[in-house]
């Protein structure tokens, strides 16, 4: 699922088969965005409602996201203006962006055995399609 580009090129996506619950997803998204500077200190972030029609979630989802980033000092609401990023420092390590990658190759390439697709299909295909799609 994914909703629309609402701040500097980042896109909610979830991952229904990882595992992981989507608020925490949602907070990594922002701090992987934060950490890589997508997003900027006064980004503002979707409202919980848009956010949560957009990746078809119950709100609530989305406001315990919102709610843990703001605990973490990661955002900053602001009554009746709106969720925005705040100026805490987000660094994550070479290990950790790692880590991360690898969970989505895994559960990618888990699905595409599904279907029937091997290592070299996949790698081939990427090939052809790097030059189409901007990462």
């Amino acid at each position: 699922m994914t909703a629309e580009r609402y701040t500097g090129g980042l896109d909610f996506i979830l991952d229904q088969t990882s595992g992981v619950p989507y608020y925490r997803q949602v907070i990594k998204q922002v701090e992987m965005a934060v950490a890589d500077g997508r997003l900027n200190k006064g980004s503002k972030l979707p409202t919980v409602r848009s956010l949560a029609v957009h990746l078809q979630i119950n709100p609530n989802t989305v406001a315990r996201a919102y709610n843990e980033m703001e605990i973490r000092g990661i955002v900053n609401t602001q009554q009746g203006t709106g969720t925005f990023i705040s100026e805490k420092k987000i660094d994550l390590t070479d290990e950790e962006r790692k880590d991360i990658l690898d969970a989505l190759i895994r559960s990618f390439l888990a699905n595409a055995s599904s279907y029937g697709f091997n290592i070299d299909d996949v790698t081939g295909h990427l090939n052809t399609l790097k030059e189409d799609v901007k990462l």
